[in-house]
């Protein structure tokens, strides 16, 4: 587990409009029921550490750590808002796959609402227009005996999910048969066992590295955050800088 109840909140980037922090994995965006045990939520501790009233922008599901947006205002909220609900906000993330997977592809697979009793969603009916840019950035084999094959394959993928759904990035790698090392939900229980045990950590194996939006002054504004220190050193111990 990447979090540390005894640390501030890492920022990396603050303006008069917009925070952004670098998430812990681990740490919830705020307060749900379905963790009535946690007492840290991003929301509470970085308006307690800014002193001010701050505006979530977007989410990031409490297992994957990265670059977490915020409004300082109303105002921001609302013009920022638009371009999250638009699409306009171009997002990169990381993430430690099993097996070799492909060198490029767009996957545009629709995909139903989750249920999710505590926020009243239920199960959709209807696929919605889900569409991801996946690209390998590296593959690796390692000497890990899972199920019946005697080395285990992975691969560090890029992904840029076009639309928001939840869990987008998540599903549809499961869905091409690559699902993500640590995804307790939409991955493979053995190999993530295998591989806590391996690399002596565990966790979902995904990060937003990189999140480009527009300002109010029409510049492009890029927020880039480092990948956590038990990630970077996942990395090390597969041989990628």
């Amino acid at each position: 587990m990447s979090l540390n109840s005894s640390q501030p909140l890492s920022i990396i980037y603050q303006d008069d409009d917009l925070v952004a922090i670098n998430k812990a994995s681990g740490l919830l965006v705020h307060r749900s029921p379905i963790d009535k045990h946690e007492t840290r939520f991003a929301v509470q501790e970085l308006r307690n550490q800014l002193g001010q009233h701050v505006y979530p922008l977007h989410r990031l599901d409490k297992p994957t750590s990265g670059v977490l947006v915020f409004a300082l205002s109303s105002e921001a909220a609302s013009f920022y808002s638009q371009q999250f609900r638009g699409h306009q906000v171009r997002k990169t993330y990381l993430a430690l796959v099993r097996g070799y997977g492909p060198e490029t592809m767009s996957i545009n697979h629709g995909l139903r609402d989750e249920a999710d009793k505590y926020a009243g969603i239920e199960l959709g009916v209807e696929a919605k227009e889900a569409l991801t840019h996946v690209q390998c950035v590296r593959q690796f084999e390692i000497p890990l005996v899972v199920d019946l094959y005697p080395a285990t394959r992975l691969s560090l993928m890029r992904c840029e999910p076009v639309t928001g759904r939840k869990h987008q990035i998540r599903r549809h790698l499961k869905h091409i048969g690559h699902p993500i090392v640590g995804d307790s939900r939409h991955g493979k229980g053995l190999l993530n066992r295998a591989c806590e045990g391996y690399f002596g950590a565990g966790r979902l194996w995904l990060a937003c590295t990189q999140m480009t939006l527009v300002g109010r002054d029409g510049r492009l504004l890029v927020i880039d955050a480092p990948l956590e220190a038990d990630f970077d050193q996942v990395l090390k111990q597969l041989g990628s800088e």
